[in-house]
């Protein structure tokens, strides 16, 4: 797939070069509208509005995914922390990471870029 064809650089940047936002200036990290959060890549769905939350930290941030086999998740060794990378389970784009201070009941934050995401809301 010509992914520099069919992203903005941005985008490409983030989900094919593992590029990370500046905190608090994504699109969708404040968006309250009720829908569905796809992969701006490949356009699956991966989170649900009803799994997000205001964490603070400038990212979009959910506690669950959409379904079981939306993301997955790696290992991420680089700048010198261990954290768990978060992929796109159907284009393996660069999502964001995992955390696990979240809210109830998963107590997980996944911390997604938002470039790395569309959105469509529900009608």
């Amino acid at each position: 797939m010509d992914w520099q064809g069919c992203l903005t650089p941005e985008q490409y940047r983030i989900l094919r070069e593992k590029g990370t936002e500046l905190p608090f200036t994504g699109a969708l990290t404040f968006n309250k509208r009720k829908g569905a959060y796809l992969c701006a890549g490949c356009g699956a769905v991966l989170f649900r509005s009803s799994e997000k939350f205001e964490s603070g930290t400038g990212w979009p941030s959910f506690f669950e995914v959409a379904s079981s086999r939306a993301v997955e998740k790696r290992e991420d060794a680089s700048l010198g922390m261990r954290r768990t990378e978060v992929v796109c389970a159907r284009c393996r784009g660069h999502l964001g990471h995992l955390f696990d201070d979240g809210p109830a009941p998963t107590g997980f934050r996944y911390c997604i870029n938002s470039a790395a995401l569309s959105f469509r809301e529900k009608k």
